[in-house]
């Protein structure tokens, strides 16, 4: 009896000590999410905000230790939680769906601008970890993406932060100008749709840019995005061998990818062969963007803005780079079609 007693107080002792940490990621993910739902900041995502108001939080007020062990926990074990859930919204008809030539687009465009921004990054001197975020975060799906891969790529909260920040400022600049650049362009509303879903960095960014096209280039555009989504396993697993490769024999014989790419995919067959009833499936979804905005909170929390002004204007110079590589060549492979 006192030996389970002892065993239980070792299991509750590091939940207690993490819920001060937890309870606040919470409530700023619940601000975040409340924040999104007023009028005009419907496309503003709320992983951008959580991060933002925690960063805020951190460098006005600091970071009192009672809170660390839960900021470290929603670092890992609530983040990747959402990001495995994230498979809930994707479905591999939704792949097939895009078709193989607007599929090959969006592998050709994703592949290209990854190596792309690998590749300048070096020419500019960015750190390598900081590299490898804003080309997963450019080329997959935005800060999702950036957050998925520093599960391999191992950069610090600042290198999280910049990244986002840069993906989220020019998925915002791409959101506002690819409208105009249509009409200038006079781009078919199937043309546009796929352009803007295979290189526009946020989901929520793709569905207000597409539907200024119509409605037949918003579904597409949507579609397309979704089916890029998907495409975060294998890039993930690259970055995880690319890792291995890079430490040697010290990496041989260890995962190339994190759990959670297991269970992303797990779940993606899962909503494939709809084995979840609705009633179980829906209450996840709902929660898919709180956990991810908790993760985002406590990265914002760890985030010292010094150490990111320090960082200076060549990430910067990185992100504006890569943007225009897959805006330049989603638009030159999507003509051929």
């Amino acid at each position: 009896m006192n030996e389970t007693r002892a065993i239980t107080a070792r299991t509750l002792d590091p939940l207690r000590a993490a819920l001060p940490g937890l309870a606040l990621a919470a409530v700023i993910a619940a601000v975040a999410m409340a924040v999104r739902a007023l009028p005009g900041m419907a496309t503003v995502s709320p992983l951008i905000l959580a991060i933002v108001i925690g960063i805020g939080l951190r460098n006005i007020f600091g970071l009192p230790a009672v809170l660390v062990p839960g900021i470290k926990a929603s670092l890992k074990r609530v983040l990747r939680a959402g990001i495995v859930l994230l498979g809930l919204q994707l479905t591999l008809g939704q792949v097939i769906a895009v078709g193989g030539p607007g599929l090959l687009v969006v592998v050709a465009t994703l592949a290209a601008t990854f190596v792309f921004t690998l590749w300048l990054g070096r020419v500019l001197g960015v750190d390598r970890p900081l590299t490898e975020l804003m080309a997963t975060g450019t080329s997959v799906c935005g800060a999702s993406a950036v957050i998925a891969a520093n599960t391999v790529s191992e950069g610090s909260d600042e290198d999280v932060a910049y990244a986002v920040a840069a993906v989220t400022v020019f998925g915002s600049i791409a959101m506002l100008t690819y409208p105009w650049l249509a009409e200038v362009l006079g781009l078919k509303p199937l043309v546009y749709g796929l352009w803007t879903g295979a290189t526009v960095h946020e989901v929520a960014q793709v569905v207000a840019a597409g539907f200024q096209g119509g409605t037949e280039a918003g579904e597409l555009s949507t579609i397309v995005k979704l089916s890029r989504v998907v495409l975060l396993a294998p890039v993930v697993i690259v970055l995880g061998l690319m890792a291995a490769r890079r430490h040697g024999a010290s990496k041989r014989g260890k995962a190339p990818a994190p759990w959670f790419v297991a269970g992303f995919l797990l779940m993606i067959g899962i909503n494939s062969a709809d084995l979840l009833p609705v009633q179980a499936r829906a209450p996840l979804v709902a929660a898919t963007p709180f956990l991810l905005a908790m993760g985002m909170a406590a990265m914002g929390l760890e985030t010292d803005v010094r150490r990111l002004a320090a960082k200076g204007l060549r990430p910067l110079a990185l992100g504006a780079g890569s943007t225009l590589f897959i805006a330049a060549a989603g638009l030159a492979l999507v003509s051929l079609l």
